[in-house]
């Protein structure tokens, strides 16, 4: 990976094709080598990976993941980049560029195994749940997004980023975050910090999760109060919470934020069964 384009080189590509990043589609492009190398390490690819790439901007990640994978499948959706990459990518083979959004995928055809983008901070956590999902064959996922978004996607119970979008992550998948990501690896820089965030699929299938998403969405939507409360318009027979709360080791006191998704699928269990 010695020819990752830098700062300099990205800006020359983008003022040569007479392209601005887009507010509006949250582009901020990476031109820091190092960070590019961290990602692509992170993520673990290697020659038997097929790699979907979300917003390949100017291809700096994408050159990057070119040198690790099988193939990678390059999504941008802004098609004025679309001959900045093929400059970027040329003499690149295991490169396909797509134009699509993102947002509207197909998920359940997807047949990469590994997800790895520089995700818009606006499409973040929608993309990444709907994947988690839908893309049976993604066996993990790489993403640097904000900071915020991603520790909210590897919380654990107890900590106060911890919600409902961290329970339908774990149910799918171990989210950690590894490693921050400064402002200053990003062109143009943006107003906030990032995180790398790493998801490994669960080898073993889950049950049909929509009623145990349907209980913590009613919880944490009123995460100040007891499940008690907060679940008793979620449920078929609210007078069995307390004894289904008990069962499961968890006081009817508790807040949503105590219980890891262990507990919540054991509760699923006992107030559905």
């Amino acid at each position: 990976m010695s020819d990752l384009l830098g700062a300099r080189r990205l800006r020359e590509l983008l003022d040569a094709h007479g392209v601005r990043p887009s507010k509006s589609l949250g582009q901020n492009f990476v031109v820091d080598p190092t960070t590019i190398r961290k990602v692509v390490a992170v993520s673990g690819v290697g020659r038997d990976d097929e790699v979907l790439e979300i917003g390949a901007g100017a291809g700096s990640l994408t050159l990057g993941l070119a040198a690790a994978a099988g193939r990678v499948v390059a999504v941008e959706f802004d098609r004025a980049l679309h001959p900045v990459l093929a400059e970027t990518l040329s003499g690149v083979s295991n490169v396909e560029v797509v134009h699509a959004d993102a947002t509207k995928l197909d998920w359940s055809s997807v047949e990469a195994t590994a997800l790895v983008a520089n995700l818009p901070y606006n499409i973040a956590t929608p993309l990444v749940l709907d994947a988690l999902s839908s893309a049976r064959s993604l066996r993990t996922m790489t993403v640097m997004t904000q900071r915020e978004a991603g520790e909210r996607l590897a919380a654990p119970p107890g900590s106060k980023t911890y919600g409902h979008v961290s329970v339908v992550a774990a149910f799918f998948a171990t989210a950690t975050v590894a490693a921050p990501i400064s402002r200053r690896v990003f062109y143009p820089e943006p107003n906030v910090d990032s995180v790398l965030v790493r998801l490994v699929r669960h080898e073993t299938p889950r049950s049909d999760p929509s009623r145990l998403f349907a209980l913590t969405r009613a919880a944490f939507s009123q995460r100040r109060k007891t499940l008690r409360s907060s679940l008793a318009g979620a449920v078929p027979d609210p007078e069995r919470l307390p004894d289904a709360l008990r069962a499961v080791g968890v006081a009817p006191t508790a807040r949503p934020e105590e219980l890891g998704i262990d507990e919540w699928l054991a509760l699923e269990g006992q107030l559905f069964a």
